[in-house]
This record gives C-alpha cells, structure tokens and sequence, in this order.
C-alpha cells in the first residue's frame, strides 16, 4: 500500500485505494497519484486550485476535478497537504514536493 493509499483510507468518502480511484476515473495509478500530490500542493498555493495542478500535470480540469470529488472534494485538500505536513512547519509544499520527486524517481 502507499503513502497515499494509507492518506486516502483517512479522509471520509475516499476510495479504498489510488488504484481504485485511478480505475473510476479512467487514468494510470501512478497518475492518479501524481495528481493527488499535486492537489495537495497547489491548494497550498494563490490561484486555482485545478487550473495550477492542470498545467503541472497535464491533466484535464475536468479530471482533476473528479479526483477531487472523489478524495471528499475541496475541503479534503486541506487535510490532505496538512497530513503531509512532515517537517511541522506550517507548509506542506516541500514536503509534497519531496514524496512526489521520490514517487516519480526525479530526486
């Protein structure tokens, strides 16, 4: 199981799984968690949200913003980047940074 699929499992109405939710929405795993990462980044960020993970990603709003809908919408995005919280020092986005690149392989 990773890291996401454990974060996931925490946050009310997720699916069980990234495979899971990959598979309701018609995208690649490692995609999916791609994106979720993502998410969890630029909702830390100004600006929107889905428009800030789409150009990061690639994917189509509409995409993202199923995969929001499915992880427990807007809200679960917040919980989500403070779960990744590692380091406590108020800011997920290094440390989103960091599992991504280790998820990909680009650290």
């Amino acid at each position: 199981m990773s890291l996401l699929d454990g974060i996931l499992k925490n946050i009310g109405g997720a699916p069980d799984d990234v495979a899971n939710l990959a598979s309701k929405i018609g995208i690649d795993p490692a995609m999916a968690e791609k994106a979720i990462a993502v998410l969890g980044q630029t909702h830390q960020m100004e600006g929107d949200t889905v428009e800030l993970a789409s150009a990061k990603t690639g994917l189509d709003t509409g995409v993202l913003n199923q995969i929001i809908e499915q992880i427990g919408g807007e809200g679960s995005l917040t919980g989500f980047a403070n779960m990744l919280d590692r380091d406590g020092d108020g800011s997920a986005l290094d440390d989103i940074s960091d599992i991504a690149s280790g998820l990909f392989g680009k650290k």
